[in-house]
Formats: structure tokens, C-alpha cells, sequence
């Protein structure tokens, strides 16, 4: 397997999009450390204040052992009374000064610690939000946004913990058993070995722990993704739901999806506290060892009742980083789980990018070619190819139209103009450069695309006209507006220019849609505009004087209308049909009827013209 550094073609993610990170955890878990360390400074802070505290937090039972041997003395009256009690008042004085040190050390650790998981996330989100910007439509084709949405929020948040439940833990956890043992072992070695027996069964079991725990964790987030998606498509398909009365059907399918990520959860659970519960009662166990051995010990007065103490007063301070341990596991696996799903597509490499060398488009005729394009979509069949032998020519001032059944392949030929898919066969050039040899900015600032699914966001009505372009002016805005038909209709608004439509432009109508979307495209200064079947919702009147109010707007510039219904197109200078992805008839209107092929049936169709040659 390649090292999750290589980068891969975003057109075959999905066979990578789920791969198993099993193989890959110190690498993910090294690059995620490489991020916090990024932030040098707050990094740093943590660590030292992270020692600072584990060795404050070290003096601590060396200071109750000094009292307890103190006390001792004064009670078998082997010193003076005087000289005892100073002896008490300075180690507790020195064991308030050390817990409070090391409080303060330990609440500056965990600030910076949470502070670098912090800016962590914010990296992750906005290269995340960079990447998932940049890939290509051939890679949105095959995924699912629920997926999306579900790694760009649980797994950041998972990799974002690591800082504070991994690193600076294991540190705190490595200097408490380290400096300890030191410690103890200068006292005793034999009861230091007893003291600390249980970390090589903690680190065995906790070892099978991260295996079991980073597994389930994967197959959590494939269920909470599932969910996200099922959330996801009732709430943008909520009025069908409510049309069909199938609101039982989506709480069933809901339930379903939350039951078995319950089931993983419980699961999750269930190994969570098993392994804690037995590296819980390894260290209870002992510490059980170390009271027998050493009040042995004391009683033969091999060690002192302060030293014995000593020993038990380390025991109870690692008690607590012992219980972490099982969260410290959880974090690693979660962190290694999270970041390989998140890297997979971090990794991702665009198919559609600019090469090495491209320069901007040059724009001097502005006249597109297609010239014996062949297409096929990545899903699709092998031995079917959306399009094939398409040639063309849009000149500025001139129309082109272009109709056909379903699935014929007109959107496609919309799609291969703005460059969303690299052509199979022969290319497409605006004014002599062919367009995968340019700069996809200039290319896509060149050419103008009004989408077949008018798309609006939650903003006010401006905000979305002037999508492409928020430097626009007003009186562009209005302009635009008035073009498409929508001026009239929005100054009546109590909020005129300034009204929020819903999510996804819900409170306006299919019609109105589209001559947001409209008016969007126009405003924009194109060499290329095509329309992909932008009028389908608007009523014949409308669309006519759409067309007419177009017609100065697109005097400079090559048009390609896409329609379904041949009132949109009949005006166009030539006019392409396409039946399964070839073009069969070409003309215009009154040629194509003359040639009484496909166009003169669908036209007669369309109008229920007897004689569609005598209708021209």
C-alpha cells in the first residue's frame, strides 16, 4: 500500500475513499503531530509546563513521606517537640507551595494544549472546505455530501483532541512512571519493581484496546454518516415527504440507522470499560503488593514508615493518569481513525487542474469549437460514450440551440464548456487555445453557465444575483433583474432587493428560480453564456420577453440555449439535435423542418401542427 502521502486522481477516490487505516496509524498520528508543532510557541509552552507540572506533581509524595517520617519522630519522642513541629510547618509549607505550582503549571498545559487542538481544527476545516472546493465533478459524481458533512465535523473533532489526550498525556504519563521509578528504585529497588508490575500489564491490554476501539470507531462514523445522509435528503426533500404522508417511512428509516449506531456505541462502551475495569484492578492489585511487601519491610526496618508512605503516595497519584490511560488509548485510536479518513481526501489530487505551464485564456472573437468531441462519463458504461463526433461553432452575436430526448447528452456539452470534465476525444477551443491548456479561472470568467437546477442560497435576493460578482453595483443588479423578468415582481417586496429567500430559494417559485439564476448568469461579463434548459419553468409569455430584453445583452457574445421545448430555441442561427450523443439533424428552424426528420416531429409534437412545413 502507497504511503497516504502520494497523491492519488480524485477520479478514482471512491475506490480509496473508504480504504482501512489499519496500516497507516503512526503515519497519521505523526502527521497530525507534525500540525500542532506548527504552532511552536503554544507547543512548546505545553510541554514545558506539562514536565514542569509532572515533576512538581513527583515532589509531592516525597514531601508526605518527609512529614509522615517527621510525625513519626515526634510521637516516639526521638526529637524535640520544637524542632519537629518546624520540621512539619516547612514540609507542609513546601507540599502547599509544590500542589499549587503544579496546578498552575497544569492549567497552563491544559489551556495551550487545547488551544493548539484548537487551531488544529481550524486548518483542518479550511483545507477540508479547500479541498472538497477544488475536486471535481467526476469525484462529486460518486460521493455522498452526508459523507461529507460527517467527516468535515466528527473526524476533525477527533483529530483536534489528540494534542491534549495524546501528546501532552503521554508525556505527563511517561515523566510520572519514569521519574517515579527513579525515585523508588533509589529507596528500594525490590518494592519499586512491586510499585510498578502493573504498567506492562496496563500497556498489553491497553495495546489490544487501541485495536478493538479503533475499529469500532470506524464502523461508528460509517453509521453516523449513514444518518447524516438520511437527515440530510428528508430535510431538502421535506415537502415530498409531507406530499406522500411518508413521514412514518423516514422515522422507521431513521431509527434503523440510529439503532445500529446505538449498537456500536454500546459496543464501543462495553470494550471502553472492560479494559479500563482490568487496568484499573492490575493497579489496585498493586498497590495491595506494595502495602504487604513494604509494611513487611518497615516492620523489619529495611525502610521507614515515611519511605512506605512515600511509596503508597506515588501509587495514588499514578491512579488517576492510570484511568486515562483508557482515554489516552481512545484518543490515539480515534486520532488515527479520523485523520486517515480526513487525509484520504486531503491527498485527493484535482483531475481537473491547470498544468504546469497554462496561461490565462486570451479572449480576441471569442468564438467556441467543438470539434469532434468524444465523452464518456467516468461511472458510465465502457461501451457507452455520452457523446461522440461533436462539432460545433458559437460565434459572438450568433445562437446556438441545441434539443434532443433525455439522456441525449446536451447538459454534457454545457458541462465540457466550462471544462467540469476533460474531453475523451477531440477538444474544444475558445478563439484557437484549447481549453485544458488554460487557466481554469480565466477559462470559467470567460464562460458563463445559467444550470439547468436554478441553486439559491439562504441570503437576500442581491446577495444571490450578485453571486458571481459581489462588487456589483445596484443599478447592475436591477439591470440584470429587469432582464429576466424579476424586477417588477421584487420591488413589491416589503424588503425589495433586501428580502431573504429560503433555503435552497424555497419561498419562490420554480419560475422565479430560474429567472434569479437568469439574471445571475447576465450580470456577469462572458465571452460564452449558456443557457442549460434555464427557461423550462417559465411560461411561454415570460420566456418571450426574457428573450427579447437578451437579445442587447447577448449582442457581443456566443450563445448556447439548451431546451427541451423548441419555443426556447426556434430563433437560434443554427440549431443541433442530438440523439444518443450524436448530432443527427442540424440547421435552422425552417431547415430543419423542411428536412421533416426528428426536429419536425418533436416540433409538431410540441405544437400540434398537422403540417409543421406550413406552420414555419
Amino acid at each position: 500500500m502507497k504511503s497516504n502521502k502520494t497523491a492519488r486522481l480524485d477520479i478514482d477516490a471512491p475506490a480509496e475513499y473508504r480504504i482501512e487505516v489499519s496500516n497507516l496509524d503512526s503515519q497519521v498520528l505523526m502527521r497530525v503531530t507534525k500540525m500542532a508543532f506548527r504552532h511552536r510557541t503554544r507547543m512548546a509552552v505545553a510541554i514545558i509546563a506539562t514536565i514542569l507540572a509532572a515533576t512538581f506533581q513527583l515532589f509531592i509524595p516525597q514531601f508526605l513521606g518527609r512529614a509522615v517520617d517527621q510525625a513519626h519522630g515526634l510521637l516516639t519522642a526521638n526529637v524535640s517537640r520544637a524542632g519537629a513541629e518546624d520540621a512539619l510547618m516547612t514540609t507542609a509549607l513546601l507540599l502547599i507551595g509544590a500542589s499549587l505550582t503544579r496546578g498552575l503549571f497544569t492549567m497552563l498545559q491544559s489551556y495551550q494544549g487545547e488551544a493548539v487542538g484548537q487551531l488544529i481544527g481550524y486548518d483542518l476545516r479550511l483545507a477540508y472546505y479547500r479541498k472538497i472546493q477544488k475536486l471535481s465533478f467526476s469525484w462529486h459524481d460518486k460521493v455522498h455530501s452526508g459523507d461529507l458533512m460527517a467527516r468535515g465535523i466528527l473526524d476533525i473533532e477527533g483529530v483536534r483532541m489528540w494534542v491534549s489526550t495524546g501528546i501532552l498525556r503521554s508525556i505527563l504519563l511517561t515523566i510520572l512512571i519514569g521519574g517515579g521509578a527513579v525515585i523508588l528504585f533509589r529507596i528500594d529497588w525490590v518494592l519499586g519493581l512491586v510499585a510498578l508490575s502493573f504498567v506492562p500489564i496496563v500497556g498489553f491490554r491497553a495495546s489490544v484496546a487501541r485495536l478493538k476501539l479503533r475499529d469500532t470507531w470506524m464502523r461508528l462514523q460509517d453509521q453516523m454518516s449513514g444518518l447524516t445522509k438520511i437527515m440530510e435528503e428528508n430535510l431538502g426533500g421535506i415537502r415530498v415527504v409531507r406530499a406522500f404522508a411518508a413521514q412514518a417511512h423516514e422515522l422507521k428509516r431513521y431509527d434503523v440507522g440510529a439503532r445500529e449506531a446505538l449498537a456500536v456505541t454500546h459496543e464501543r462502551i462495553h470494550l471502553f470499560v472492560r479494559y479500563t475495569t482490568q487496568m484499573t484492578f492490575a493497579y489496585f492489585l498493586t498497590m495491595g503488593l506494595v502495602l504487604w511487601v513494604g509494611g513487611m519491610k518497615a516492620i523489619d526496618g529495611e525502610i521507614t514508615l515515611g519511605e512506605l508512605a512515600q511509596f503508597l503516595a506515588f501509587m495514588s497519584i499514578l491512579q488517576m493518569p492510570v484511568r486515562q490511560i483508557g482515554w489516552m488509548i481512545n484518543s490515539i485510536a480515534r486520532a488515527s481513525t479520523c485523520g486517515g479518513r480526513l487525509f484520504n481526501i486531503l491527498d485527493l489530487s484535482p483531475s481537473i487542474t491547470d498544468k504546469p505551464d497554462a496561461q490565462p485564456l486570451t479572449i480576441t472573437k471569442g468564438v467556441l469549437r467543438f470539434e469532434n468531441v468524444d465523452f464518456q462519463y467516468p461511472a458510465g458504461a465502457e461501451d457507452e460514450r455520452t457523446l461522440t463526433g461533436i462539432s460545433f461553432e458559437a460565434r459572438p452575436g450568433k445562437t446556438i440551440g441545441i434539443v434532443g430526448p433525455p439522456g441525449s447528452g446536451k447538459s454534457t456539452i454545457a458541462q465540457l464548456t466550462g471544462r467540469y470534465y476533460d474531453v475523451d476525444g477531440g477538444r474544444i477551443t475558445i478563439d484557437g487555445q484549447d481549453i485544458r491548456d488554460v487557466q481554469l479561472a480565466s477559462l470559467r470568467a470567460a464562460v458563463r453557465i445559467v444550470q439547468q437546477e436554478p441553486f439559491l442560497f439562504t441570503a437576500s435576493i442581491d446577495h444571490n444575483v450578485a453571486y458571481g460578482d459581489p462588487w456589483a453595483g445596484r443599478t447592475d443588479i436591477e439591470r440584470s433583474a429587469a432582464v429576466a423578468q424579476m424586477h417588477n415582481y421584487i420591488t413589491n417586496l416589503p424588503a425589495s432587493y433586501g428580502t431573504l429567500v429560503g433555503e435552497r430559494g424555497v419561498s419562490l417559485s420554480g419560475g422565479q428560480r430560474q429567472r434569479l439564476s437568469i439574471a445571475r448568469g447576465i450580470l456577469l461579463d462572458g465571452a460564452v453564456l449558456v443557457f442549460d434548459d434555464s427557461t423550462a419553468a417559465i411560461d411561454a409569455a415570460t420566456e418571450q420577453r426574457i428573450k427579447t430584453e437578451l437579445a442587447s445583452v447577448v449582442e457581443n457574445r456566443a450563445v448556447i440555449i439548451i431546451a427541451h421545448r423548441l419555443s426556447s430555441l426556434m430563433h437560434a442561427d443554427e440549431i443541433l439535435f442530438l440523439e444518443h450523443g450524436k448530432i443527427i439533424e442540424r440547421g435552422d428552424h425552417n431547415q430543419l423542418l423542411a428536412k421533416a426528420g426528428r426536429y419536425a416531429e418533436l416540433y409538431r409534437l410540441q405544437t400540434n401542427a398537422a403540417d409543421p412545413v406550413e406552420e414555419a
